[in-house]
């Protein structure tokens, strides 16, 4: 991609150049219910469906505020976010009984164009369960912004 310059006086602004600019947020998805006790993966958030455009650059990003130990020997929790069913990006949060713990994980990718859905994921890791903890000033969210022609 060719980067945006600095522009001058009288200077025309073409088209291509405005198809370089990125064109902001996409979608916020935000969810105040706790996750419930969990084990295996569970699906904790769900984006709307959107239109991907071919040689653009997304990030997303997946937000929980409270992660929580529950009981067993859990250690980890595994956050995953998937497009339509396929994991596109993975983190683990350190987790013990005596603390809770933000998790956040981001990626940056060109998408297959057309239709897609984002969803946030779960798992409690190392035997155990684990907990999302949510309400409404502890807000996860999955966040899509579309940052330009890649």
């Amino acid at each position: 991609m060719a980067l945006n310059t600095n522009f001058t006086t009288g200077q025309v602004l073409t088209a291509t150049q405005q198809n370089n600019f990125p064109r902001g947020l996409v979608s916020v998805t935000s969810n105040t219910s706790p996750s419930g006790t969990f084990t295996t993966q569970v699906t904790t958030i769900t984006a709307p469906s959107f239109t991907a455009v071919a040689n653009r650059l997304y990030r997303i990003s997946y937000f929980e505020p409270v992660l929580q130990y529950i009981s067993g020997t859990v250690t980890v929790i595994d956050m995953t976010i998937k497009i339509g069913g396929t994991a596109i990006l993975f983190g683990e949060v350190k987790i013990s009984s005596a603390n809770n713990n933000v998790g956040f994980i981001t990626t940056t990718r060109t998408l297959t164009a057309g239709a897609n859905v984002v969803t946030g994921h779960l798992t409690a890791n190392g035997g155990g369960s684990g907990n999302a903890f949510r309400s409404a000033t502890g807000i996860a969210q999955i966040i899509i912004e579309d940052l330009g022609l890649s």
